[in-house]
């Protein structure tokens, strides 16, 4: 690894824990509000990475450089008002708060080149740590809305079927680790999540 990289590489690490973080805090903070504490008890409401980080979705985030996961924030839908509701709005603000977090670093992004533009080697290295900041937070957010048990996505679905589907759903959650496993390192995920996140970093840069 030369300089060049192992200091683009130091300039990234901050921002991919950061997006991390965001995620798990979003769905710990919007769980308390709407009537869960479990995740304030087990120390979830927080945006120390260290109490967020799962070895296996970090690995696959610094492998892919856009698709990976952190523990999952524990949640007891019976402390919610409205069960599935609830689920649902927890699900969906880690995704949320990675989507905001890629707005606002493109905002400094766009911040900093127009009032600096590339005019030094340390402010092109921040540029770029800044764009691979919005790039990361949008796989995150598109990559955790899959189906697939422990991302965000498989509780979305799993509040919304009934019946037969829900028993086979639930069933096919002790593979899940492995179907992931195999999204990530084949050219699924590239092919299937890649056009979008394409769109949307199109859409806010």
């Amino acid at each position: 690894m030369s300089g060049n990289d192992l200091l683009y590489s130091l300039m990234t690490l901050p921002i991919l824990l950061l997006a991390l973080s965001v995620h798990e805090y979003a769905h710990a903070w919007v769980a308390v509000k709407l009537g869960d504490a479990t995740p304030r008890w087990e120390g979830r409401l927080t945006l120390n990475p260290l109490a967020h980080l799962d070895p296996i979705g970090l690995l696959a985030l610094v492998v892919t450089g856009r698709f990976g996961w952190a523990k999952p924030v524990r949640v007891n839908p019976m402390n919610l008002a409205d069960r599935k509701a609830g689920m649902v709005m927890v699900s969906l603000a880690g995704p949320g708060a990675n989507i905001a977090l890629a707005i606002l670093l493109s905002a400094v992004f766009k911040l900093i080149y127009g009032a600096y533009g590339f005019r030094s080697e340390a402010i092109a290295f921040l540029m770029m740590a800044l764009d691979q900041g919005v790039w990361i937070n949008l796989g995150l957010a598109v990559f955790n809305l899959i189906p697939i048990p422990p991302l965000d996505g498989s509780k979305i679905l799993a509040a919304v079927l009934r019946g037969e589907a829900a028993r086979v759903y639930y069933q096919l959650e002790q593979y899940s680790y492995i179907i992931l496993l195999v999204f990530i390192m084949t050219p699924l995920s590239k092919w299937i999540l890649g056009p979008i996140v394409k769109v949307l970093y199109q859409a806010i840069m």
